[in-house]
């Protein structure tokens, strides 16, 4: 996509290029087949931000692995979480003794995934880590361990390579602070 194409002309500014997402998730990949090596480990997509960093991930892994897909909400179309954390679909496997990986587009609040994590803990797993794409640690509102992130990024909401705002812009290929306009209407 072009970034003359409609959806940019919302976006403040590009914060994290196509080129460096494809970077940093090769390195990640490479990182986690070597962390992970003689290992299975299950990797679990939440829905729907994820998906785009998953698929890409994944295909960076080389390692036998499973896929899941778990679908969380505790945003609806707002900008901030709402605290309240629901399982909208829910793991299809048992995950007893298995390493997992949460794949996780953005970590932000932290009270999704240090939900997540708790509730992965009593199902047994062997281990459980956190791997995001984007972690933002200044809006951090609970104690989480991100064991893998591809980017640190400031306190600003983005859209892009998966990420939405109200169920737009996620088919854009870089990752872009969304002009407040767009949501402070």
């Amino acid at each position: 996509m072009d970034t003359n194409a409609a959806l940019y002309g919302d976006l403040e500014r590009i914060l994290v290029t196509r080129e460096e997402i494809a970077k940093a998730v090769r390195e990640l990949g490479q990182k986690l087949t070597k962390d992970y090596a003689g290992k299975e480990p299950v990797l679990i997509c939440i829905l729907k931000g994820a998906s785009v960093f998953f698929t890409d991930l994944i295909r960076e892994i080389d390692l036998p692995l499973t896929t899941e897909f778990m679908s969380i909400s505790s945003y609806g179309s707002s900008t901030k979480s709402s605290g309240v954390v629901r399982i909208l679909k829910d793991l299809d496997r048992d995950i007893t003794g298995r390493d997992v990986l949460v794949v996780e587009d953005i970590v932000d609040s932290g009270m999704t995934l240090h939900y997540l994590k708790d509730v992965l803990r009593t199902r047994n797993a062997a281990s459980v880590s956190i791997v995001t794409l984007l972690d933002k640690p200044a809006r951090r509102r609970v104690e989480l361990h991100v064991d893998y992130s591809c980017f640190n990024i400031p306190d600003a909401f983005v859209v892009g390579y998966g990420l939405d705002y109200d169920e737009k812009y996620r088919n854009l290929p870089d990752i872009g602070v969304l002009h407040p306009r767009i949501y402070t209407k």
